[in-house]
């Protein structure tokens, strides 16, 4: 019998150390600062060590780590990590208390909070500071989310030891999670706020100045058992800006912390655009790991993630442009390809794809993105059809910092689109492939329809490439910029770019300006979006901007603990250390000296335990796991099975700081799934056959705009038979009755109805579908000729349609 892991005391009502978790949060604009709080009691009658693990959206900066034991404030410092694991390690051997914080070794959005010698009775206030820029969503909303949850670590088979955060913690029923959250949130814009929306129950909004300011907080008593997202709509979001930060009076002159510091938001007109010809080759790396079996989001169990991408292959191979070439990848533990090859986009390939997407399961077990990858990238280019990778996944994976330079790698030959699908799905990862590639990355979260976010990244693929670009700044005389940011390399239609400067020289007058102007060429026409600006600096005791633009210029050079090179790890220390920015080669060390007298007696390590979202994915090993501790003692055995592989089952707390190896359980567990008992394997990737448990996901082919997608053909056109009539919700006889010109081509009639209906019927999707139209309108063009403007007539009076003849013009 194998020995429980030590989180599985919080089942038998044993008190754990978290009490309470505390954030304050100001929204300025479209930067968010927050605040979070932890509050430990140790109620055991020893001492005790806890571990805390939490993601963080990837582009954070954490600035500022303190502790409050006691009613005594220690106030942390950034130190090199290796020196401020040692001194971490020193002090709680000689029973002092110490904190540290750090990020994880391969993984750029996971940290952990190590509590050490907590003495029995004993209080501590953990607060950590960052500020992080908030992203734009396609409808204009600036979101912020707080996660509750974070995946297990996928280790890759035959890995060793690493010093990342590999620990884990079962999850338990969010009613019995005995900490709670609380948030309360301002936000602030001069441009005027429209609304705010949250995804959790809240009090009432109170809106101030004009709404040029809200309040907003959580109600009271909400478990951590989701994603906290907000979603804030100002009045005029577009509107391009220039912020400009004094530098910290007390900092090395000519220093990033000492010279004003500006953020420049760009939203570039450019011109959507046809590319001249059809080219492309489109791959498409699906996830199929076992939590791709999960629901999209809590109030709608029956709608899996493995069911809406399913449904997103589909509407993405309608989509593609005839003459391109395609392949889609599934992967989890292995991996498989639809082709050997990327095959010519066809009629005949299309269809033998779609009745593969059909057939498609989440059954590849784990997470393990790299190996796919390097197949991918090891295909010889296909002369005059550039890369597009897109890639789906929900997980998150260990090697992070592998997978993204391995896409970097290979960046000037591709673009890579990345979707982060259901809640905690790693921002490191999905933002850290797109920017390596020049692409885009993409979160679809609660209600949110993947679709629409799919198909507005393949808009973006096939629209021409915007070359040239550049910055050019006009500055006083003795004042000039120099860029934190990289260079801007690509830009896309309806997307914001934020690039960040160091201004260096002598300041002018309060009145002066300052102009800096974005310039690119598209199809071989020069376009310019100048912006002048104030150069008078404004005051953030926060030193908000200046954080970001050390994050951003981190961000270039810092590719993990292990991965980054001797150069570029000195730059990365220099301006981590002087900004006080975290990275991968720093952490925050607090220790208290204080005490009358050490911490004696045994250290006891404690267990945070995680809400377990979805009941029916406990059994997947798929939960985002948030809370974490250090390892219960080993597992019988030197190595366990995982997906037919053996691998080594080591732990060990080395001299360095806290190196932790994934810790493998035998044997299996049984879960109950719709009332019916399973056994799976045990694990932090829990392998299962789709035979074993009931397949949740909905049906979802008696909608009829699936229906009528599924119908449409490579080509654009659609065939007249009982199937659109079926998704049209009409009689094949009537349809055919109503045909205006019997010697037309039926395709031709079958095609004007769907694009009407489109229309008609789905106006509000029309991002999801506006390629398929763009493809059907072609198509009418090229084979209704004079019977078109009869064809569109007719199709308007028959569905008793208000759409404008208009869509069907050139």
């Amino acid at each position: 019998m194998v020995s429980p892991p030590c989180g599985l005391l919080t089942r038998q009502k044993e008190p754990v150390p978290l009490k309470s978790i505390s954030v304050t949060l100001s929204i300025r604009d479209f930067v968010a600062g927050v605040s979070a709080t932890l509050n430990y009691e140790n109620e055991q009658a020893v001492p005790l060590e806890v571990f805390f693990v939490f993601p963080m959206d990837e582009d954070s900066a954490v600035h500022s780590f303190e502790a409050l034991v006691d009613g005594k404030k220690i106030v942390a410092e950034l130190k090199e990590k290796s020196e401020a694991r040692t001194n971490y390690e020193d002090a709680i051997s000689q029973g002092h208390q110490a904190f540290l914080l750090e990020e994880d070794d391969e993984v750029g959005d996971t940290f952990s909070c190590n509590v050490g010698n907590l003495a029995p009775g004993a209080k501590a206030a953990l607060t950590l500071k960052y500020v992080q820029e908030l992203p734009l969503e396609a409808d204009g909303a600036l979101r912020y989310v707080l996660p509750a949850i974070l995946n297990p670590r996928y280790k890759l088979s035959g890995e060793g030891v690493g010093g990342g955060l590999h620990v884990k913690t079962p999850p338990i029923p969010a009613k019995d999670v005995p900490y709670t959250l609380s948030l309360a949130a301002t936000v602030s814009s001069q441009h005027g706020i429209k609304s705010v929306q949250c995804n959790c129950p809240v009090g009432p909004i109170q809106y101030l100045d004009d709404k040029t300011s809200a309040q907003i907080s959580l109600a009271d008593g909400h478990k951590f058992d989701r994603d906290v997202e907000l979603l804030v709509y100002y009045s005029e979001v577009h509107t391009p800006s220039v912020a400009v930060e004094m530098g910290e009076p007390a900092a090395k002159a000519d220093s990033l912390m000492g010279d004003p510091s500006t953020m420049v938001s760009f939203y570039p007109n450019i011109p959507e655009a046809q590319s001249p010809t059809a080219c492309g080759e489109f791959v498409f790396l699906m996830d199929r790991s076992g939590s791709m079996h999960c629901p999209m989001n809590h109030q709608d169990p029956s709608r899996l993630r493995i069911g809406a991408a399913k449904e997103t292959l589909i509407w993405l191979l309608k989509s593609l442009p005839m003459g391109c070439y395609f392949n889609i990848y599934g992967f989890g533990s292995t991996f498989e390809a639809f082709f050997p090859e990327s095959v010519k986009y066809t009629q005949e390939t299309m269809e033998e794809a779609l009745k593969r997407v059909k057939s498609m399961d989440a059954n590849l077990g784990g997470t393990e993105i790299l190996a796919p990858l390097k197949a991918i990238y090891s295909k010889a280019p296909i002369p005059g059809h550039p890369l597009q990778l897109f890639v789906f996944t929900d997980g998150e994976v260990n090697d992070t910092f592998s997978v993204v330079g391995e896409v970097k790698r290979n960046g000037q030959r591709h673009r890579c689109f990345s979707f982060g699908i259901g809640e905690g799905a790693s921002t490191s990862l999905i933002k850290g492939i797109a920017r390596a590639s020049g692409g885009a990355a993409e979160f679809i979260t609660g209600n949110e329809r993947m679709q629409s976010k799919a198909l507005r990244a393949l808009k973006r693929s096939l629209q021409p490439v915007v070359e040239d670009i550049s910055l050019s700044w006009d500055l006083p005389a003795g004042l000039s910029a120099k860029l934190l940011s990289p260079e801007p390399t690509v830009i896309f239609q309806g997307q914001r770019l934020i690039v960040y400067a160091q201004l260096t020289g002598t300041m002018p007058p309060a009145e002066a300006t300052g102009k800096v102007c974005l310039k690119y060429t598209l199809q071989g026409k020069q376009f310019e979006n100048p912006v002048a600006f104030s150069l008078q600096p404004k005051s953030d005791a926060n030193l908000t901007i200046h954080r970001l633009a050390a994050k951003s210029f981190i961000q270039t050079k810092d590719v993990g603990f292990h991965e980054t090179p001797a150069n570029d790890k000195k730059d990365v220390l220099k301006i981590s250390l002087e900004c006080g920015v975290i990275s991968s080669h720093t952490a925050f060390i607090a220790i208290n000296k204080d005490l009358n007298k050490p911490v004696q007696g045994p250290l006891t390590r404690s267990d945070v335990p995680s809400p377990m979202l979805f009941a029916q994915c406990a059994a997947f090993g798929s939960p985002r796991l948030m809370m974490c501790s250090a390892p219960a003692p080993p597992m019988p055995g030197n190595s366990v099975r995982r997906f037919g592989a053996s691998l080594p089952n080591p732990l060990s707390r080395l001299k360095g700081g806290l190196k932790l190896a994934k810790r493998r359980s035998g044997g299996s567990m049984k879960v109950q799934v719709l009332g019916e008992q399973i056994d799976v394997d045990r694990g932090v990737s829990m392998a299962y056959s789709s035979t074993d448990v009931t397949d949740l996901e909905t049906n979802h082919t008696d909608d009829p705009l699936v229906q009528l997608i599924s119908l449409q053909k490579a080509d654009g056109s659609w065939d007249l038979n009982e199937g659109l009539a079926t998704a049209l919700g009409m009689s094949l006889g009537d349809i055919q009755a109503a045909l205006p010109v019997k010697s037309a081509d039926s395709s031709g009639w079958a095609t004007v109805l769907a694009v009407t209906w489109l229309h008609d019927k789905h106006k509000d999707k029309k991002g999801e579908w506006e390629l398929l139209e763009r493809k059907a309108v072609a198509w009418i063009h090229s084979h209704a000729g004079s019977a078109r403007d009869g064809l569109v007539k007719a199709a308007v009076d028959f569905l008793k349609s208000s759409v404008d003849p208009a869509v069907f013009a050139p």
